[in-house]
């Protein structure tokens, strides 16, 4: 029952995380509450999105809707990033870090009702002195932080005109990228749980699939309403966490 949950999971956040971002904000709570250790859950996350990730990429690229000279400069400046927020993240108080990820949630929910960030353009990824900088700090975000990352890369994706397809795209491989590496640590640091590890990619790679023909299929509007409901949910369990972490300090 336990691995079919699990596997359910994956279906869920993946589809969900290929459309709007923010999958690990559901498999994470949910391995926790069925007891896996916090390390061999997120180990399994890491694996899990490093493949189902290019797994989405790789059927956008096959189906024509992105090139690889388009996206190829994606991975050093996520991998840059990535390494960049996790030195910063070593030396910076948690509860700070938490706290901006929630500013600039709000802001990107925001941002969104603008006109220049529906998605109403067909522009290519391209790399310029918007985007570099933009996933440069995407990157480092998800170095320190994680959870969101898809989701502010679509907002980004969105202000710079560039078509939602190519920015799922665009997202699938910047998630393979920064996942990549730290599957890799997971695994040689001996923390996996594999029964529980191959459910979840299982689901995750029946989610991905799921996700990016729905994908192809969504309009510019619809894909507004899911990115809002996402980023709201996102920030309503940033703050629930805190709450919960500030009413633990009283007890």
């Amino acid at each position: 029952m336990e691995y079919l949950l699990i596997g359910l999971t994956g279906i869920l956040a993946t589809t969900a995380g290929t459309l709007a971002g923010g999958g690990g904000f559901i498999s994470l709570p949910v391995m926790m509450l069925l007891g896996i250790p916090v390390q061999s859950a997120v180990g399994a996350n890491k694996v899990a999105n490093t493949i189902s990730s290019f797994s989405s990429f790789l059927y956008l690229y096959r189906n024509k809707k992105i090139s690889f000279k388009e996206v190829y400069w994606i991975v050093p400046v996520s991998l840059a990033g990535g390494v960049t927020g996790g030195v910063i993240a070593s030396r910076m108080n948690e509860e700070y870090m938490e706290a901006a990820a929630i500013v600039l949630l709000l802001f990107a929910f925001a941002a969104s009702f603008f006109k220049q960030g529906q998605f109403s353009g067909e522009g290519e990824i391209r790399f310029n002195k918007f985007s570099f900088p933009g996933l440069y700090a995407i990157g480092i975000y998800d170095g320190m932080i994680g959870p969101g990352q898809g989701t502010f890369m679509l907002y980004l994706f969105g202000a710079l005109k560039v078509s939602y397809i190519r920015a799922v795209a665009g997202v699938r491989l910047a998630t393979f990228s920064s996942c990549f590496g730290a599957a890799v640590t997971y695994i040689a640091a001996g923390q996996m749980i594999w029964p529980l590890t191959l459910c979840l990619l299982a689901g995750s790679l029946a989610g991905a699939q799921i996700g990016v023909r729905l994908a192809e299929k969504l309009k510019a509007r619809t894909v507004l309403v899911i990115l809002r409901l996402v980023t709201l949910g996102l920030i309503i369990q940033l703050i629930g966490e805190n709450l919960l972490e500030l009413a633990g300090g009283f007890r």
